[in-house]
């Protein structure tokens, strides 16, 4: 069945070869009792000597369709049929006139992070589908999430999935799935689960915005590489804008902090829309919590850690005011150590203001920029009260009058909770603004934006469009009676001049 022309079944005709992969060979066909385009996923068996391979080969390819036939979801290529051509399975899949994500990042590069969130809410929205009906992909990758003309994503290749209730019959050792997108439990060995699932897209979606995989994608080591996905600290997304913290959620080390598919797909569609994530905060783990001492003791404070991994000082501790009813001082001289004491201790009680993370500032500001001019009123509850206070009505005026905005400068920390940005603000008539901020963050769990100042400044115009030469024109007439010649005493029209007598 390797020619085109060929019948198989009676029914498929093949028609062009479409692609290839490491289960085998997809054809585009006709299907001619229902005259509609189908995919013929063609088993390959390069491995003919080796029975047992083929046999479970054979066996992967007939798991596939049992498992695909399940799935129902119009974000998941459907199976129609399984036949069989010369021994092995063929299986007849949806025809979707489209091309991988992998092909398109290739030609791209990377993609906006709109059209990413589109593209992940509806395969997060396939994948729920596919988890409440027992099933893992395993192997969510650019290559295997294909974008239709219109639009419309579909996941495909369910060829080394696991439906619960299955039997395996992946050989014992080995890992299904591509390391540069593996999960870090599953890079670690342990069995891959929906969660696995949930990363393996946050994986997909990070390479699609940044350009590259979360851990790079260095196939020619991919032994160090797995290493690394099994340690499970990425880079933090640097292009994502509004997209990175549901990006961030996806890719969380602990599978039980990582967002359901459902609750993925939702919170991609709010970025989608300008909407706020749905998403909750994920907690912080009280390794990373700072302690703060139950009882005074003496000496230099202590250090804790924060998420991000920098050191950050503890607060002193509360002085111990046991000595106050120890004292055989009198009851005159108590009430002037408390009078002295009240303010120190009552300035020691208060919490110091926290300093963000630098890359957690950085992200702030992108976002923020991102959600403008189209969505102010959601970038107004990135604001803090230093901001609002300016009033809300004048905020959204000014951005309503701006046609599109533009980080020509990525956002910087340049001292503690301060973030320096350049930005293009472009007019309806063409005029762009080029402004350098630096701006102030604040908040007791996050930061927002408390304060804005311009640093400097630069208009440019467009030029007028060049005026039209004026036409040429005739030389004008005086009016009959009014013109004279040299020596003459008439008009034209034979009247007397001015001023002679009747």
């Amino acid at each position: 069945m390797t020619e085109v022309g060929a019948l198989l079944a009676g029914r498929y005709r093949l028609e062009r070869r479409l692609g290839s992969g490491g289960m085998g060979v997809v054809w585009l066909a006709t299907d001619e009792l229902l005259q509609r385009p189908v995919a013929a996923k063609q088993l390959n068996a390069a491995d003919g000597t080796n029975q047992a391979l083929v046999e479970e080969a054979r066996q992967r390819a007939m798991r596939e369709g049992r498992i695909a036939a399940r799935l129902h979801h119009p974000n998941a290529v459907a199976v129609h049929d399984v036949i069989e051509q010369d021994g092995f399975p063929v299986l007849i899949m949806e025809y979707l006139p489209s091309r991988s994500l992998a092909e398109v990042l290739a030609e791209k590069g990377r993609m906006t992070p709109g059209a990413v969130a589109s593209m992940g809410a509806q395969a997060a929205a396939a994948l729920d589908a596919a988890h409440a009906a027992g099933i893992t992909h395993r192997d969510m990758k650019p290559g295997n999430i294909l974008i239709g003309d219109d639009g419309t994503a579909k996941i495909t290749d369910f060829g080394i999935s696991h439906a619960a209730d299955d039997v395996a019959v992946t050989r014992t050792g080995i890992i299904a799935g591509t390391p540069a997108y593996l999960s870090p439990e599953v890079a670690r060995g342990h069995a891959p689960t929906p969660a696995s699932d949930v990363y393996s897209l946050g994986a997909t979606l990070y390479a699609a915005v940044e350009g590259a995989p979360p851990f790079g994608d260095d196939a020619e080591n991919s032994i160090a590489l797995l290493h690394e996905v099994a340690a499970g600290a990425f880079r933090p997304p640097q292009l994502a804008g509004v997209l990175a913290p549901v990006l961030t959620r996806m890719l969380h080390v602990d599978p039980a902090q990582r967002p359901t598919p459902a609750q993925a797909s939702e919170a991609l569609r709010a970025v989608v829309s300008g909407a706020p994530s749905p998403l909750p905060p994920a907690p912080v783990p009280d390794h990373a919590q700072p302690t703060v001492p139950a009882a005074a003791v003496a000496g230099p404070a202590r250090e804790s850690t924060r998420l991000d991994g920098r050191p950050v000082p503890e607060p002193e501790p509360v002085r111990s005011r046991r000595w106050i009813y120890l004292s055989a001082g009198a009851a005159a001289v108590v009430l002037v150590a408390l009078a002295f004491l009240l303010p120190t201790l009552g300035q020691e009680e208060t919490p110091p203001e926290p300093v963000f993370a630098p890359a957690e500032l950085e992200r702030v500001v992108s976002d923020y920029y991102a959600l403008l001019p189209e969505h102010p009123a959601n970038a107004w509850t990135r604001l803090g009260a230093g901001m609002q206070a300016q009033g809300r009505e004048g905020y959204e005026g000014f951005w309503s009058s701006v046609s599109e905005v533009r980080i020509v400068e990525p956002p910087a920390v340049g001292a503690p909770n301060t973030v320096r940005v350049a930005i293009e603000l472009v007019m309806p008539g063409g005029t762009r603004i080029t402004e350098q901020h630096q701006l102030g963050l604040r908040g007791a769990r996050q930061p927002l934006i408390e304060s804005d100042a311009v640093l400097n400044s630069s208009t440019s115009t467009p030029p007028p469009p060049p005026r039209p030469a004026p036409p040429e024109k005739d030389t004008p007439k005086h009016p009959p009676g009014k013109q004279k010649g040299p020596g003459s005493e008439q008009g034209h029209n034979g009247n007397k001049g001015k001023g002679e007598d009747d």
